[in-house]
């Protein structure tokens, strides 16, 4: 890795170079460190780009592709006796189900994401168009958002496409972000931080969401009739977390797109709740380290369960 400053008028900026084969390939990543900087502050900024670039570099090996890595027989044995007998049908859920999975789902994954907004107060917005008086507007637009991408999913027949997936990014942040519905621009690069504000996941190189998302269409239009739909559902949304092919957004896409592989195959939309989001991210993390998805399938399955007992 290396230092790169350019000259722009009177301002010298500065950015970590890094470059390395990627297939037939030579790919350079390139980290903005930022202008007038002193010697010191220019080596601790290096040292917390240079942890930034190895992940970013790891992302381009570690992205899996779900083509290559089909359930085997043994999993897919295991998954045929798990219990969704109970799961009621999405024929039988009346509009007023409907309305109260659309405000504890609109609840709860916004919640997930950071948002302040109480599940009374979604109630009283979606029911009563009654505002909160001390929430942003960005989470009181992300409110109607979500509930207008679980109307969207539930009329669709479309069961996912890259066109799905941006028009549900677009219907959730229409009035919050000015991305809404655009994948990422070549060179904007995210990943997921945690709690400690350690990188816990890299999203997809932007070179390459394109065609990650293709790759995960044509995976599923090949296999739906194949796997049991709790696995369809689970690779879908774990893979889409993967690419991560937003600028922001992507979990709340994510788990919407799981609803919709659920109930075009009839069963019962899920809400991954406030409560059980360490388990949810430690599913994800599974699934990224290890290409297991069933403690993602044994959450949907609690989720079901938890659903039931309360309704």
């Amino acid at each position: 890795m290396f230092i790169e400053i350019r000259k722009v008028g009177k301002k010298k900026k500065y950015y970590l170079a890094h470059s390395f084969r990627y297939g037939k390939k030579i790919v350079k990543i390139r980290r903005y460190l930022g202008s007038y900087l002193s010697k010191k502050k220019l080596q601790e900024l290096r040292k917390r780009a240079e942890a930034l670039i190895l992940e970013q570099v790891k992302s381009y090996k570690e992205i899996r592709d779900p083509l290559k890595y089909a359930l085997s027989t043994e999993e897919l044995n295991q998954l045929q006796n798990l219990d969704i007998k109970d799961a009621i049908q999405v024929h039988h859920l009346s509009e007023k189900d409907w309305l109260d999975f659309a405000e504890k789902f609109t609840y709860d994954t916004n919640a997930i994401e950071g948002s302040t907004i109480t599940y009374t107060q979604v109630k009283d917005i979606v029911e009563k168009q009654k505002w909160p008086k001390y929430s942003s507007k960005e989470e009181i637009s992300e409110t109607y958002g979500v509930v207008g991408a679980i109307n969207y999913i539930r009329k669709t027949k479309e069961h996912i496409s890259i066109k799905l997936i941006k028009e549900i990014h677009r219907i959730v942040f229409k009035n919050s972000k000015p991305f809404a519905g655009k994948l990422r621009a070549r060179g904007v690069e995210v990943g997921v931080v945690d709690r400690e504000g350690r990188m816990s996941h890299q999203g997809a190189p932007s070179t390459k969401v394109a065609r990650l998302l293709k790759d995960l269409v044509e995976w599923y239009h090949k296999n739906k009739k194949e796997y049991l739909t709790l696995a369809l559902a689970a690779v879908v949304h774990n893979q889409f977390e993967e690419i991560h092919p937003f600028q922001d957004g992507n979990g709340r896409v994510g788990r919407i797109l799981l609803n919709n592989i659920l109930i075009k195959h009839n069963l019962p939309p899920v809400n991954i709740q406030l409560k059980n989001r360490e388990e949810y991210y430690a599913a994800l993390q599974e699934y990224h380290k290890k290409g297991n998805i069933r403690p993602m399938i044994e959450l949907i399955l609690k989720e079901y369960k938890s659903y039931k007992k309360s309704s």
